[in-house]
């Protein structure tokens, strides 16, 4: 267990210690959610809400509808990013100092997601600092219930990094397949877009991508989509459903555990048996 802290301990001292990095991890959130974001709000509320915007169709914020995905997007880099940290580690040599202490790899394993995730945690939080300049509503319920739900997304991302980072050998072999699996991830989570008149392929593709149910469950959170009109619920694609069945929020929360249980395990055997 002093094994799992020290590990944990030394990637969030880290993240806090990097001014750059704290500054930089507001850049793409401020470039989507303030430039993209309030650039297409018109757009996107007359390609939703029709020519007229009348209606419950009228009430459709572009705006207010990616700030979870906002979140999301944030959390998913963080997470599936502060894994590279093992390969830059076994670059500079310090993951063989590590391997051959006494701790165990399993321990240094687990250390590492749960560094990546409570690093991950941190940001998102931080993305409530642009509430007060976008109009979104945020109360101290809605933050409690965040809080866990983001935890539990960036420890399933952090473990998919890890799995991948135990492949790879070099820094820039893990970010060119992150950057490959980032964007088609993210654009098929519903952050950015309604996830609304796809085709059956793309529908496929959006039911299997993990950061589906994890967007959907912020957007439950922030958005309160049972006390929108059911017209504009739609239109927004909020009724998250596979096989006509619509995905509750409880449903969400035990998918996603599933898959952080399966990552965790599969990231951790594969690291047990990789080269320093």
């Amino acid at each position: 267990m002093e094994g799992v802290i020290a590990i944990w301990q030394r990637d969030v001292i880290k993240f806090f210690r990097d001014r750059a990095r704290l500054i930089g991890s507001f850049a793409m959130p401020f470039m989507f959610l303030i430039l993209f974001g309030s650039g297409m709000s018109g757009a996107m509320s007359s390609m939703i809400g029709g020519a007229e915007s009348a209606g419950p169709l009228a009430d459709f914020d572009f705006v207010e509808f990616m700030f979870p995905g906002i979140i999301g997007m944030t959390v998913f880099n963080t997470a599936i990013f502060s894994a590279m940290s093992v390969v830059q580690d076994r670059e500079f040599g310090y993951m063989r100092e590590i391997l051959v202490s006494p701790m165990s790899r399993v321990s240094i394993a687990i250390g590492k997601v749960l560094g990546g995730s409570t690093v991950a945690l941190f940001q998102g939080l931080m993305m409530l600092i642009f509430v007060p300049f976008i109009g979104v509503t945020i109360t101290f319920s809605m933050v409690l219930q965040l809080i866990p739900v983001m935890f539990l997304v960036a420890f399933a991302l952090s473990a998919i990094g890890l799995l991948i980072a135990t492949t790879l050998k070099t820094s820039q072999g893990f970010q060119m397949v992150i950057q490959i699996l980032i964007f088609p991830m993210l654009f098929l989570s519903g952050a950015l877009f309604p996830l609304s008149g796809m085709p059956t392929w793309m529908n496929f593709l959006v039911k299997i991508n993990p950061l589906t149910y994890s967007v959907d469950m912020f957007k439950k959170i922030i958005l309160q989509p049972e006390q929108m009109a059911p017209a504009l619920r739609e239109a927004m694609g909020l009724n998250l459903s596979v096989f006509n069945h619509v995905i509750t929020f409880s449903e969400e929360v035990i998918v996603v555990s599933l898959l952080s249980v399966i990552f965790i395990v599969l990231a951790t055997v594969r690291f047990s048996k990789s080269e320093a």
